[in-house]
């Protein structure tokens, strides 16, 4: 019981320390050598090492702790790519999920105060195009999910709703992250998964909801109109 007690400390730490400034414990370096630490403990208590990983995956994205590209790449170098697929999908979604209504309830006049200014194009976007907006934001990784996470909780989409839809967006940028991270032994730094390449193929799949919105307009609907609802 105290080697498990230890070593899921060691797991949760390795997560929680960004959360006090500590953010350079989170390198390619340290989950490589993470990796050679923890496989063999994984191997024979996968389903507590699992356990203890996914409520510190919540954390991460709940709290918006920098390092969630990291933590995702030792997901997969240490439970295989079908494992981390769903403890990552899961609690990435779980954890956007209690950001949101942090937002909602709890960080409301913060949100508002500090990124006032970039709600306004938000409101509109979930006006037009409901969760089809959201949807499409969840799958360009060049806008930070953190800030996603809290302007939506000042719009009207409902819980249940920016959950399911931020699952379902988020599913192919994590299935990418976690394919590199089970080549993690042969990578030396994050410039080689976020490459120009991948997130101009990204922003092309971005794309595809919008195209495929209209070609169905078109055949089904007819003229699409700008305040046509998706949601």
């Amino acid at each position: 019981m105290s080697k498990k007690l230890s070593i899921g400390i060691l797991l949760v730490i390795l997560v929680v320390l960004l959360g006090v400034n500590f953010g350079q414990y989170l390198t390619i370096e340290n989950a490589k050598a993470q990796q050679e630490v923890l496989t063999q403990y994984i191997s024979n208590h996968f389903f507590t090492a699992a356990l203890i990983y996914f409520i510190a995956y919540i954390a991460v994205a709940a709290f918006s702790i920098p390092g969630a590209a990291v933590v995702t790449l030792l997901a997969a170098a240490l439970f295989g790519f079908w494992y981390s697929l769903v403890l990552v999908s899961f609690a990435s979604a779980i954890g956007a999920t209690l950001a949101f209504l942090s937002s909602r309830y709890l960080l409301r006049d913060w949100v508002q105060g500090k990124f006032g200014d970039k709600l306004s194009a938000i409101n509109k976007g979930i006006e037009r195009d409901g969760s089809f907006y959201l949807f499409t934001l969840r799958l360009i990784p060049v806008f930070p999910f953190f800030l996603i996470n809290l302007l939506m909780g000042l719009t009207p989409i409902k819980t249940t709703r920016f959950y399911l839809v931020s699952q379902l967006g988020m599913l192919p940028g994590t299935a990418v992250y976690l394919n590199a991270g089970t080549q993690l032994s042969q990578i030396t730094s994050l410039s080689g998964i976020v490459s120009p390449a991948v997130l101009g193929s990204f922003a092309l799949l971005g794309l595809f909801p919008f195209i495929a919105k209209w070609v169905m307009s078109k055949l089904k609907l007819g003229p699409s109109t700008p305040n046509g609802n998706v949601s």
